[in-house]
């Protein structure tokens, strides 16, 4: 059950950052697509209806969290309780700076909201990404599985890390480029004219970068967490997820160059599927690495009751059948190209 549990929580995750990711991207270029009012209206436009959603699914991935591997649960929200904290500010901050945006209208403020839902956005992939870098170089756990980083140290791999040092960074870095990839291939999907066209541009630029930094950072995490490539080694079933991360990003390109916005991102879509799932598969059976190997936890040392689990199971499945038919059901209806005429959260457009 353990194991299911740990497939189920993988699964969430990868929801959270394919869907959330492209709104997030969205944001993160903001100011370099749109430059004109109704331009950037459009932007808002395109995510309008469903960044709210999106993000649902990083608080069910919490709770599942807190069901299905409690000591994990608190363990990691403990140590990780500065950095956090700082996303939950910037998903605030993202969050206002939407809502003021399309129902406040002044000459003033409408640029600093623009200004906030960008760097926020920006920010936010940045931290998620160094979030995810944290997991796979592991954390100073001790014995009892209590941990505390800041938010740095000396920005080695030492014993004593931080939330940032250089790999982390790096993985942070990768998260910015892909995201804003993604979300740049959603604009281009959702919009037309000159938005469209600078967002197309936007993805043909971060591809080189998102191939060039792949690259860099699955050589440098095989060296920073052997687990990774000692499970791709003894089980060579699990390279079909790196293999989908590369089929997914020469995709991109190759959509690309074929103007196929669609297919365009759902490559995008398959590349990020693919790298999550490959660090998910290449930590198991570790959920929270740590610096001192013994003190690694598994799943096995932090998952609930099996009897819970079973019984969880059901009420997982019916509640993920609702969110997903709640999801469809939300795209299907605003599915094709965005008019701010009718962004629904601005009547007056």
């Amino acid at each position: 059950m353990g194991t299911i549990w740990f497939c189920l929580v993988a699964l969430m995750i990868a929801a959270y950052v394919l869907l959330d990711g492209f709104d997030l991207g969205a944001g993160a270029i903001h100011l370099f697509v749109a430059r004109t009012d109704e331009e950037r209206r459009q932007v808002l436009a395109s995510i309008g209806p469903v960044w709210d959603g999106n993000e649902v699914w990083l608080l069910a991935t919490g709770g599942t969290l807190y069901f299905a591997f409690p000591a994990l649960y608190a363990s990691g929200f403990s140590g990780f309780y500065l950095p956090l904290m700082i996303v939950l500010w910037l998903l605030i901050l993202r969050g206002i700076s939407i809502e003021f945006r399309n129902h406040i209208h002044s000459a003033v403020w409408e640029p600093v909201w623009d200004f906030v839902f960008s760097i926020s956005s920006l920010l936010l992939a940045v931290f998620l990404g160094a979030a995810l870098a944290n997991v796979v170089r592991g954390v100073p756990l001790d014995s009892s599985g209590y941990f505390f980083e800041p938010l740095w140290t000396n920005f080695t791999l030492g014993e004593e890390t931080g939330i940032l040092d250089w790999y982390t960074i790096l993985v942070g870095l990768l998260a910015l480029v892909a995201l804003a990839m993604h979300g740049a291939l959603w604009v281009q999907l959702k919009t037309t004219g000159p938005v469209s066209q600078r967002s197309s541009r936007v993805a043909r630029r971060a591809w080189w970068i998102v191939a060039a930094l792949t690259a860099i950072v699955t050589a440098v995490t095989f060296i920073v967490q052997p687990q990774v490539k000692a499970n791709l080694t003894t089980w060579p079933l699990g390279l079909i997820f790196p293999m989908l991360a590369v089929a997914g990003l020469a995709g991109v390109q190759f959509e690309i160059i074929k103007c196929d916005e669609y297919k365009a991102f759902l490559a995008s879509s398959a590349y990020l599927a693919g790298m999550l799932v490959s660090v998910v598969f290449g930590l198991y059976p570790m959920v929270l690495p740590a610096r001192n190997p013994v003190y690694s936890l598994t799943v096995s040392s932090v998952k609930a009751a099996d009897y819970g689990l079973k019984i969880g199971l059901v009420w997982w499945v019916i509640g993920i059948i609702l969110a997903v038919g709640y999801l469809v059901f939300v795209y299907r209806n605003f599915a094709g190209k965005v008019s701010i005429d009718k962004d629904v959260h601005d009547h007056s457009y």
